[in-house]
């Protein structure tokens, strides 16, 4: 865990479930950890619980719908703390439906935030990553799209095009910019009280209740991927209950 003291984190949607977990856990491990959420008030609670328990914070308001905003959270990283080692590219949102139903509301969120929020993620960050000669991206996925079911099509499409892109990247980098997906099954989260359809509501809130782990599992293999030596590259780990098909 030594290669994790020091180094200056951004973790967006960070105010609550794995976002927040993850912010805790790395650091407890001596990372400075620069918060991104759309809820400044639950960003400024957590940035003054890590500052009691002896960490390093800050916070700052963040809708990655918005190219801007990331932009603003790498270079608060780079303004306060001189440099950006690692993004965790982890906000993200579920509409669960038939295709068929053509909920293009839900749709353009899905793909606003857990597909254009990451890439804007990376485009704020490979410039300060470029100028380093070092960084780490870490994209929190989903088990969705490693099995494909009905009701989430488009939920899965957009994780997928992630995995895509992710790998496109590690093939294009020259080894100083690493990329880590990491890709959770049920975590005992609220990442179901947004969903519209009351059915899958439901049904996802009944396997979180059944099965859904601790979002501290997605934390400690954040943990495990940014800990390594810098000639070490995580590529893709699976998460998911046990009980999980």
């Amino acid at each position: 865990m030594e290669n994790i003291t020091g180094k200056v984190v951004a973790v967006t949607g960070s105010s609550a479930g794995i976002g927040r977990a993850i912010a805790i856990k790395l650091a407890e491990k001596g990372a400075i950890v620069v918060l991104g959420a759309r809820n400044i008030g639950k960003l400024e609670e957590l940035a003054a619980e890590i500052k009691e328990s002896g960490g390093e914070a800050t916070c700052i308001e963040t809708d990655v719908k918005h190219k801007a905003d990331l932009v603003r959270l790498v270079n608060t990283a780079v303004e306060q703390y001189g440099r950006l080692d690692v993004l965790v590219n982890n906000a993200g949102v579920s509409q669960l439906s038939r295709i068929d139903e053509l909920d293009t509301d839900g749709w353009e969120d899905m793909i606003d935030i857990n597909l254009k929020g990451v890439l804007y993620g990376m485009a704020a960050a490979i410039p300060i990553f470029r100028q380093q000669q070092s960084g780490h991206i870490v994209n929190i996925i989903s088990t969705s799209g490693l099995k494909i079911v009905p009701m989430q099509g488009v939920y899965a499409g957009t994780k997928n095009a992630v995995r895509t892109i992710a790998e496109a990247f590690r093939q294009e980098s020259d080894g100083s910019m690493r990329i880590t997906g990491i890709s959770p099954g049920f975590v005992k989260t609220d990442f179901a009280e947004n969903i519209k359809n009351e059915a899958m509501k439901t049904m996802v809130r009944k396997g979180m209740e059944q099965m859904g782990i601790d979002p501290v599992a997605i934390a400690n293999a954040v943990v495990y991927a940014v800990s390594q030596p810098d000639d070490v590259e995580i590529g893709d780990i699976v998460i998911r209950p046990s009980k999980q098909n």
